[in-house]
């Protein structure tokens, strides 16, 4: 049985891969903002969900494996005024995140949805949502610019990784960790559950 990544998130991948599992990642190239319009007044869980499942339907639709089960992933921030916000995209919108983060918890929000392919055909499907609140720093002014100069935060969820340069500046985590990473073992391990997977049959190498 293959695991498929829908996501071409490093992260995603690097979580994955230290947790015993080699996944065939395939992007999906779901257009977030199309999905997200075609909702009204959406939950900030049903968002993140409905953008996971719309993933992991894309490449479905494209797969060819036989035997298989397809992981969509979506993260997003909920900041503490109600606003969910996703990658930040420009270094303008990035400084306005930290700038409204500073000093503050928000919640980020990962979906997961998993599609169960069998002889070639989908014959199951289960999602679901974790919300893992992220206690920030107070960078000063040059250190948040010397951040938003890695160009890294432009490309994440809420515009901070916890991995990577923006862990100088994340003080804490209150719930799973890897969530924050972009994909939730714990939630990734009961949703595959509810297909009768267990996740021990899919580690490509148990044996250290």
């Amino acid at each position: 049985m293959r695991f498929v990544l829908a996501s071409a998130s490093p992260s995603r991948l690097s979580v994955l891969r230290s947790a015993g599992i080699e996944p065939l990642v395939q992007v999906s190239g779901v257009d977030e903002d199309a999905v997200a319009a075609s909702m009204t007044d959406p939950a900030p869980a049903e968002l993140v969900t409905a953008l996971a499942q719309a993933k992991a339907e894309a490449v479905a639709g494209e797969f060819s494996e036989p035997d298989a089960v397809i992981v969509g992933c979506d993260s997003m921030l909920l900041l503490a005024d109600g606003e969910i916000v996703g990658k930040p995209g420009t270094p303008e919108v990035a400084a306005k995140r930290w700038a409204q983060n500073s000093g503050r918890s928000a919640e980020l929000l990962t979906g997961h949805a998993i599609i169960r392919v069998r002889d070639g055909k989908i014959t199951d499907r289960t999602s679901g949502h974790l919300g893992t609140t992220v206690r920030f720093g107070t960078p000063t002014e040059d250190e948040i610019n010397a951040y938003i100069g890695t160009g890294e935060p432009l490309s994440v969820a809420g515009g901070f990784t916890l991995e990577g340069f923006g862990g100088w500046f994340i003080e804490g985590v209150d719930g799973d960790p890897s969530s924050v990473l972009g994909i939730s073992l714990p939630l990734t391990r009961k949703l595959l559950a509810q297909l009768g997977l267990t996740i021990t049959d899919l580690w490509t190498n148990p044996t250290p």
